[in-house]
């Protein structure tokens, strides 16, 4: 059967949205969007008005690609703050023959039941394993026989109050929130393999304001820190160097600037206006020097990420992804490795439709919301029986009636 889902991620710089339809165990894209945003600073909600005009301008979009409005949605969290436990449950299975979605939806509820602190909220719980009766390590024990189901469960949660902001800032724009996920989350599920799944690692993502970094234990997100610096530094630097307009800074760090120095053009230049005695005048910059400042920046959050995953832990890192608007910076590769060496990538999203790294988080939490209702045998989807006639008589998506689900799941114990 086909689903369609639809996830969202408020950042600070942009509204993303992605809708996707699940094809034979694929996601193609529907629709996407990156809209700038207002009143959200490092993924916190400041103003909510300004909030809600954003998300509501990225949904207009999203509708005229659609057909139809969007309703229900899938959202990232921002990690600020979040903590990360150890719990365990355990439960009498409902038919010993074969153990169903159902008792794992019950044992991962027994896990969390009254274990929650009062001042803060849950976000995810993640199973590290199963056992059924004696047997243990189990990665999906559906189907088998047995009369004691357990688990153990990385569960995170975060503080109540910028938590609910964000989520009453979705419903004022008219928005049912499905489930939510930390964006780190969705990053490791966009690159997700059964070579990483085995490994431990570390997933950063250089935002506009702040920079995640994230260690994962065999597919598990065990640690997390941030740094409150981001590209965003990158146009504020060339600002203050070059006496530019924030517009000028912005379009030459996406459009024109490299990572390295040493890979940049000097003999390719750009005209610029700036403010120099307070006179406004044109002036030619060199790639090489853009990508000088660039450089400096990039190097400093590449030092610092290094230093925090040391902080984070001691066990040995396999693999470091990069990922994030400013990871598509030409360059950006080599002067990671430099800093971090060889076992570092830079994520590539191969999704037709959406190929730019500052979509990793919201179309990996699709890919994450799936996987998790994949394993309590659940079902879901964005699209609702009035929506389906618009899709057929506009010709833009045949999808089949029996495929529709009106039932909306409880957004944890349900999921």
């Amino acid at each position: 059967m086909n689903k369609i889902y639809a996830g969202i991620d408020v950042g600070s710089d942009t509204i993303k949205i992605v809708v996707s339809e699940l094809v034979n165990e694929d996601f193609h894209v529907l629709a996407a969007v990156s809209k700038p945003s207002k009143g959200i600073v490092k993924g916190q909600i400041s103003d909510t008005k300004p909030a809600v005009q954003s998300i509501k301008s990225a949904l207009v979009d999203i509708k005229e690609m659609l057909g139809f409005p969007l309703k229900k949605i899938i959202a990232c969290v921002p990690t600020k703050g979040c903590k990360m436990t150890i719990l365990e449950g355990s439960v009498d299975v409902l038919n010993t023959e074969c153990i169903t979605g159902e008792d794992i939806s019950r044992v991962l509820k027994d896990a969390l039941i009254g274990k929650i602190n009062s001042e803060e909220e849950l976000v995810t719980a993640i199973p590290i394993s199963f056992t059924v009766d004696e047997e243990e390590n189990i990665k999906d024990p559906k189907g088998m026989k047995g009369e004691t189901l357990e688990t153990k469960v990385v569960v995170s949660t975060v503080a109540k109050e910028p938590l609910y902001r964000i989520l009453e800032v979705l419903k004022l724009a008219g928005l049912e929130v499905a489930d939510i996920a930390f964006g780190t989350i969705g990053d490791y599920y966009e690159v997700k393999t059964k070579a990483l799944d085995k490994k431990v690692g570390a997933i950063i993502n250089i935002g506009q304001t702040s920079t995640d970094i994230s260690i994962f234990n065999k597919g598990i997100m065990i640690k997390h820190t941030n740094l409150n610096i981001g590209s965003h530094h990158i146009d504020k630097d060339l600002q203050y160097i070059f006496h530019m307009n924030k517009e000028d800074s912005i379009r030459l760090k996406e459009e024109f600037a490299v990572a390295k120095e040493s890979l940049a053009d000097d003999n390719d230049e750009v005209e610029v206006e700036v403010t120099e005695d307070k006179k406004k005048k044109n002036k030619r910059f060199s790639q090489r020097k853009i990508a000088k400042v660039a450089e400096a920046r990039l190097t400093e959050i590449l030092k610092l990420s290094k230093e925090k995953i040391k902080n984070l832990t001691n066990r040995d890192i396999r693999y470091i992804i990069i990922t994030g608007g400013v990871s598509e910076m030409s360059g950006f590769l080599n002067l990671a490795e430099e800093v971090l060496g060889n076992d570092v990538s830079i994520c590539n999203i191969k999704t037709i439709g959406i190929r730019h790294n500052k979509y990793s988080s919201v179309n990996g939490l699709i890919k994450y919301f799936y996987e998790k209702l994949k394993l309590r045998d659940k079902e879901y989807n964005v699209v609702n029986e009035d929506d389906v006639n618009v899709l057929l008589s506009t010709g833009k998506k045949e999808v089949n009636h029996d495929n529709i689900l009106n039932k909306v799941f409880g957004h944890f114990f349900d999921n």
